[in-house]
């Protein structure tokens, strides 16, 4: 019914005491696994002089602390820049999406499969090697972002897609009834209220576009991920750097996580 919930509890039964107690047993059996997993790569790599106090002390020189600080900064820059052009490229191919032209709308939609169905490892390698044959070349922080973007904005376009297909048709109708056009109804009324609903989603997908910004290597692109590589060959520790590096991205995808769940309750209360 309109406007009713749906808890959580009612799209699967709850599970009985048997159920519970193998839960739990399936629970424990994993951790004990994924622990005994851990002690064995603990091992090998303190049996190989990773863990060794001398491979983690140049993390207490700022200049290396800089280098990665540097990194984890030209990270947050791709991403940023990254979302503020996918995010109206991905709304304005949903809106071409739902628009009353068929011939739009079956452009949109082969943009929305072409770049859902390419890696974006492929359209990096394009943006490398193929366009420079045609005379057309980008500097490397656009060869790095232009392919995210591409790829990100039609993921975006059908989340956005979804989000006005959800909402009442009787919010355009309304629209209508003011003397809107299509377009003007969509700017000023479905759109707003869908991406008001999207918000959690939409940080969430910020996830994904910062994951992919480690691909930065691929363009000789000194992101995060690079500069740990570089930083770790050259000092002969990978595997502590790529740790620190790990724990950089644990952290900001954490708050990213954090800021969407946030958003998703203070929507609901």
């Amino acid at each position: 019914m309109k406007g009713q919930t749906v808890d959580d509890d009612q799209l699967f039964d709850v599970p009985g005491p048997r159920g519970r107690r193998r839960i739990r047993i399936v629970t424990a059996v994993s951790v004990l696994v994924l622990a005994a997993l851990l002690a064995l790569a603990l091992r090998q790599f303190a049996a190989h002089g990773q863990l060794a106090a001398s491979q983690w002390q140049m993390f207490g020189n700022w200049a290396i602390i800089r280098f990665l600080l540097d990194g984890v900064g030209q990270t947050l820059l791709v991403t940023a820049v990254a979302a503020g052009l996918a995010l109206p490229l991905g709304a304005l191919v949903a809106l071409v999406r739902l628009s009353r032209s068929r011939v739009a709308r079956a452009l949109a939609r082969g943009y929305v499969e072409l770049f859902r169905a390419v890696p974006l490892l492929l359209l990096l390698y394009i943006f490398l090697f193929g366009l420079p044959r045609t005379g057309l070349t980008f500097p490397v922080f656009w060869q790095l972002v232009i392919p995210i973007v591409l790829g990100n904005a039609a993921v975006l376009s059908e989340i956005f897609r979804a989000g006005v297909l959800a909402l009442d048709r009787g919010q355009s109708e309304a629209a209508y009834s003011l003397g809107m056009t299509y377009w003007q109804a969509m700017a000023w009324v479905v759109i707003p209220q869908a991406v008001r609903r999207l918000v959690p989603t939409l940080v969430s997908q910020l996830v994904r576009l910062l994951k992919d910004s480690t691909l930065g290597y691929v363009v000789s692109y000194l992101e995060l991920l690079h500069k740990a590589q570089v930083l770790g060959e050259y000092y002969h520790s990978v595997l502590p750097t790529y740790l620190v590096a790990a724990a950089c991205f644990v952290l900001i995808n954490t708050t990213l996580s954090a800021l969407a769940t946030w958003l998703e309750r203070r929507r609901r209360s």
